[in-house]
This record gives structure tokens, C-alpha cells and sequence, in this order.
């Protein structure tokens, strides 16, 4: 079975650059070999270290090659038997080689493992690997000079590069992966909305036209009707809400809040929190417009507007009289103090509350950013 391209590893190509530079930079090491062989002061751990380059070159191959064995350990691995064979160099290389800076038993064979590193952890793994490989460098050289310093800034660089195109590579994937669910969702809700028009709601409008021409207990009916019928186009109308990464859309979940008597007013574009607290801010909203329906009557309007991250509801009601939330809390009537600005408290928001006898009752709840949240919380 093969794998959903939208599940494979986008940075795929970067590793099979690795297995073919590793495979080039060998030959290189080979060739380097065969030059100084004479000046060795020992030839035969010189071909050994040559064999564990070739013996790790086949392993990394057979494993790089799959994504399900890439792992960290086995790159973390590549790290260190690339230094070690490196780290030979002082047992092999005679005096004069290093006077005459003869190149080290791995050559540019060692600039691999920091490219894998960066395709495997990202721009800070590449540049850790980097980092480890120059330090070893000079280490095999016995000295840190201008040249070690040179291959430790390509050796970084190489491996910030690789970095970060691999973790470009998979946010691109992530979002493009997104992007084709929500046009999938959005071509369904579509296909529903079209078959729902043709049916539901043309019986809804039906009864909400013929109930409010007979009067009496029908109109009741053509109410009730006429809520149903604009919730459902609210629904069927609205972009899909559900979590991406973890997000909602809030704009969406408020507009499945509209009737006759609630107006919903949003940004055109979306209005991406964490689903959380998308939650939370549509259960305020509900248990305010609650309020308005218990306390304000039938006859009052109610309107919920979102700003970005600001929240505001308001009616036409008659408001609240001075004192009587404190009075209501002591007789344990919880709805405002818990389930408004408790929640609201919870998500490290303010909640206004401005009203007066008469003048009707307006909230506005401000919620954070959830990187303003946790600096603050740091």
C-alpha cells in the first residue's frame, strides 16, 4: 500500500540528496586516500576508517532511504561516527601531513551528517551538528586556525540551509494539507446546502408564510418556523469551523447563533483562536443572549458583534436595575459571575458590563492572543 502524498515526509528529496552526496563525498575520500597513502604513518587504520565510512555509507542508505527508519537516534548516530572515523586522523596523518595541512582521513565526507541533521531536526539541528563537526575538525588537527574556523562556518551554514528548507517544506505541506480539507468541507456543506434549499428550508418558508396568514396558535408556529429557517441558512451558508491545528474559526460558530431577534456582525475573514476558546466565547455569548430572552422579553433585539479578539453583545431591553447582579449572586443565581466573566477570567480576558435602567445592557468581552497569553504568563 503506498502512502497519501499528503502523509509523506515533504523533505523526502533532501535526503535522498544526502544519500547521493554521502555516496560522491566517499569516491572523494577514496581518491584523497590513494594520494597520501605513502605518508601515513599508519596505512592500515587509514583503510580501516575508510572501511566504516564505506560499512556506515551502505547503512545510512538502506535507512535514510525510508522514512519510517529516519530515525533520531540513527542521525544522532551519523554525528558520531562521523567523528569518531574523523578523530583518527591524528593516529594516521604524519607530522609533516599536518604542517603541509593534508586533508583528514574523512575529507568532505564529514560535511554530510550536519545535512541530515537539518533534514531530520531543522535549522537548529543542522546548525548543532554543524557546530559538533567543526569542534571535532579541530580536534583532529590539533589546532584551531583560520582554515578549521572556514570549515566550521560551511559546515554550519550547510546545515542551517538543509534546516530550513525541511521545516519550510513540511509547514508548506501542513498548510497545503488544510487547505485541501477545508475546500473539500466547504464542496460538501455546498452539495448539502443546495439539497437542503430544495427541501427543508422551502417547507420552513412554507409554513412560516401560511402560519403568519392564519394568526392564533399558527403564528406561534410560524415563529418558531421562521427561527429555524434562518438557523439552518445560517449553517449551511457559513465556511466550516472546525479546528485546524487545534484553531476554530469564531466568526463561524457565532453566526450558527442568528435569529430573528439576534443580529451577528463579523470581519469578513476568519477569526482563528484555539478551538478551547472558540468554546468558551460561544458559550458567553449563548448564556448572554439567554439573559436577554429571560429578562429582556420577546420583543427585544439583540445584537452580537466581533471585532478580531473583542466580543460585544448588547439588546434594547430595560437594562439592569443598580445592585441587582450582587443581589442575584447572594441568592446564588451564578449566570453572570460564572458563566460569563468566569469563563471569560479562565481565558485571561476582561469583561465590561455597561447598563442602566431603560438604556438596555451591553457586554464586551476581550480575549488575549494566545501568544500574548502565555508572555504574559512567563
Amino acid at each position: 500500500m503506498s502512502t497519501s502524498p499528503a502523509l509523506r515526509d515533504p523533505a523526502t528529496p533532501l535526503w535522498w540528496g544526502t544519500i547521493v552526496l554521502r555516496w560522491v563525498t566517499l569516491a572523494f575520500a577514496l581518491g584523497a586516500l590513494l594520494v597520501y597513502r605513502s605518508g601515513y604513518d599508519r596505512p592500515g587504520l587509514a583503510w580501516a576508517a575508510f572501511g566504516v565510512m564505506a560499512a556506515w555509507s551502505l547503512v545510512t542508505t538502506l535507512t535514510f532511504a525510508r522514512e519510517s527508519l529516519r530515525l533520531r537516534s540513527l542521525v544522532v548516530a551519523d554525528v558520531v561516527v562521523t567523528c569518531g572515523v574523523m578523530l583518527t586522523s591524528q593516529q594516521v596523518l604524519s607530522d609533516q601531513q599536518f604542517a603541509e595541512t593534508a586533508p583528514l582521513v574523512t575529507t568532505v565526507w564529514a560535511s554530510v551528517a550536519p545535512l541530515t541533521a537539518g533534514a531530520r531536526f531543522g535549522a537548529v539541528g543542522g546548525v548543532l551538528a554543524g557546530l559538533v563537526m567543526a569542534v571535532c575538525t579541530g580536534l583532529a588537527r590539533l589546532e584551531f586556525d583560520l582554515d578549521v574556523a572556514r570549515d566550521g562556518v560551511l559546515l554550519t551554514a550547510s546545515g542551517l540551509l538543509i534546516g530550513i528548507t525541511a521545516t519550510t517544506a513540511r509547514r508548506s505541506q501542513a498548510t497545503l494539507a488544510q487547505a485541501m480539507r477545508t475546500e473539500a468541507a466547504t464542496a460538501e456543506r455546498e452539495r448539502l446546502a443546495r439539497s437542503i434549499h430544495d427541501s427543508v428550508l422551502q417547507v420552513l418558508a412554507r409554513v412560516r408564510r401560511r402560519g403568519a396568514e392564519l394568526g392564533g396558535e399558527a403564528a406561534e408556529l410560524a415563529r418558531l418556523a421562521g427561527e429555524q429557517e434562518i438557523a439552518l441558512r445560517a449553517l449551511v451558508s457559513t465556511e466550516p469551523s472546525g479546528p485546524a491545528g487545534g484553531d476554530a474559526d469564531l466568526r463561524a460558530a457565532l453566526q450558527l447563533l442568528a435569529t430573528p431577534s439576534v443580529q451577528v456582525s463579523g470581519p469578513a475573514g476568519d477569526v482563528r483562536l484555539p478551538a478551547t476558546v472558540v468554546t468558551e466565547l460561544v458559550a458567553v455569548a449563548k448564556e448572554a443572549l439567554s439573559n436577554v430572552e429571560r429578562h429582556a422579553g420577546p420583543a427585544a433585539k439583540a445584537w452580537v458583534l466581533l471585532e478580531d479578539v473583542v466580543l460585544t453583545i448588547r439588546d434594547d431591553g430595560p437594562g439592569i436595575p443598580p445592585g441587582r447582579l450582587e443581589a442575584a449572586e447572594a441568592e446564588g443565581h451564578l449566570g453572570v459571575a460564572m458563566s460569563i466573566r468566569g469563563r471569560v477570567n479562565d481565558l485571561g480576558g476582561t469583561s465590561t458590563l455597561e447598563t442602566a435602567p431603560g438604556a438596555g445592557t451591553e457586554w464586551e468581552l476581550r480575549v488575549p492572543r494566545p501568544r500574548q497569553r502565555r508572555r504574559g504568563s512567563r
